[in-house]
């Protein structure tokens, strides 16, 4: 594919090529970026076991700590898929480097799903438009409790409820710029794996840490490279299209 495209055209594009693959490899998709950074174009691709598939041994044990779901093994096994994907369908006319990891304590929320998923976590968002408010402004940035999600048919047209200060507010799904899980770093900063706090339990709940990305795509297309820093690794490349 040769003709240019905007980071967000290229974002659908992704999630519409990585969405299903993930789905068929057990993971859940949980985040996608494009972006030009110093050193050229960047696609990040974050993933997590699908909800659904969880194994008996990886769900909150007693203790509370969840262990952590996503490996450096499941990050390397969808970036070389995504890899071989990416470079049958080319549906990026530039030269970049894609890395894939597991979404970290401060987790993106994208879908109605994710939303859905974390009803009862402490939440910030930043909105594309802005929620009317009382005195005949907008606001576009929010903190606190995510109390629900409303869905009436299209899910296309989902409201998320948040709790900000006791104040109730509604904003389209479809809107949001950028959402992610407020964790808990005192409790990080102890030792755990990340805590996500809920409005059941003030206090935290189970979260986790991301796992290092795994960076590919130096600029060679099929060329593996070799691991930039501990814990990380690299795969094939990609050259420019002209």
């Amino acid at each position: 594919m040769s003709t240019a495209a905007s980071p967000a055209t290229i974002r659908h594009r992704i999630w519409t090529l990585a969405e299903p693959l993930c789905r068929h490899a057990g993971y859940d998709l949980v985040d996608v970026r494009f972006t030009l950074e110093q050193g050229g174009w960047v696609l990040r691709v974050s993933i997590d076991v699908d909800p659904a598939q969880v194994p008996a041994d990886r769900v909150p044990g007693p203790d509370g700590m969840t262990p952590d779901l996503v490996d450096l093994n499941d990050c390397e096994r969808i970036s070389r898929e995504l890899s071989a994907a990416l470079d049958v369908a080319d549906p990026i006319p530039q030269a970049y480097s894609l890395e894939v990891s597991s979404p970290g304590i401060d987790r993106p929320l994208v879908t109605v799903a994710h939303f859905q998923r974390f009803v009862g976590a402490e939440i910030r968002v930043t909105l594309e438009r802005g929620v009317p408010t009382a005195q005949g402004s907008e606001r576009k940035n929010f903190r606190g409790l995510l109390d629900g999600v409303e869905v009436d048919g299209d899910p296309t047209h989902a409201l998320a409820r948040i709790i900000v200060d006791g104040q109730p507010w509604r904003f389209p799904i479809a809107d949001v710029d950028v959402a992610k899980i407020v964790p808990d770093w005192e409790a990080v900063m102890k030792g755990g794996r990340g805590q996500v706090r809920t409005a059941a339990d003030p206090e935290a709940r189970p979260g986790k840490p991301g796992h290092p990305a795994v960076p590919s795509r130096p600029g060679k297309p099929n060329q593996p490279g070799k691991p930039s820093q501990p814990g990380k690794a690299r795969g094939p490349g990609k050259a420019p299209h002209r």
